[in-house]
């Protein structure tokens, strides 16, 4: 599970980088975290990744951070995790701190308006990609095409909470788990 060749500090930079950079929230920042933990550093793979997003999407709290928490500790334990969860965190309580500090009505600018609508359509196109990456690898066959499609009909177009949705899916994979083991056997 540990990686003895991660250091703490590593991963504590690795996740302020992130979370530096990071606007639109944990599903806008799957691709920095492919590139960042998968390609460049290895740490985990990309079906661990999506894994512990996943995870990190079914359980309470925020994402990134779930994401990162699971991260750090597959790299290097319960120190990992809070390296990687503190590394992820602090550059938000920066930020924050200091618009809360210094300007009054800060949204109410117009220059920060202008630069927030442009930060939204990256956001956007962010979204897109992280959602067709994801797609490509999870929706393996057309039972899986249509229960992506159901989904997305569900959370995009009533007004279904995600939550019976995410549930329902689960219990529909595990059937499915099932009448494949009899199937095969």
């Amino acid at each position: 599970m540990n990686n003895p060749k991660v250091h703490l500090k590593e991963l504590y930079t690795t996740f302020f980088k992130i979370g530096s950079v990071s606007f639109g929230g944990g599903y806008a920042m799957l691709p920095m975290l492919e590139k960042e933990l998968s390609e460049k550093r290895n740490w985990v793979s990309e079906e661990e990744l999506l894994d512990y997003y996943a995870i990190g999407q079914s359980t309470p709290g925020i994402i990134a951070i779930n994401t990162a928490t699971f991260v750090g500790y597959k790299t290097a334990g319960i120190p990992g995790a809070l390296a990687a969860t503190m590394g992820m965190v602090t550059p938000s309580l920066i930020i924050i701190i200091l618009i809360a500090s210094f300007l009054d009505h800060f949204d109410e600018q117009p220059l920060v308006q202008k630069a927030l609508k442009g930060v939204n359509i990256a956001v956007a196109v962010l979204l897109i990609s992280s959602v067709w990456k994801f797609a490509k690898k999870t929706v393996k066959n057309i039972w899986g095409g249509l229960l992506c499609l159901a989904a997305f009909m569900a959370v995009g177009f009533t007004a279904v909470s995600p939550i019976p949705v995410v549930l329902t899916a689960a219990l529909l994979g595990v059937l499915s788990f099932f009448v494949q083991g009899r199937h095969k056997s």
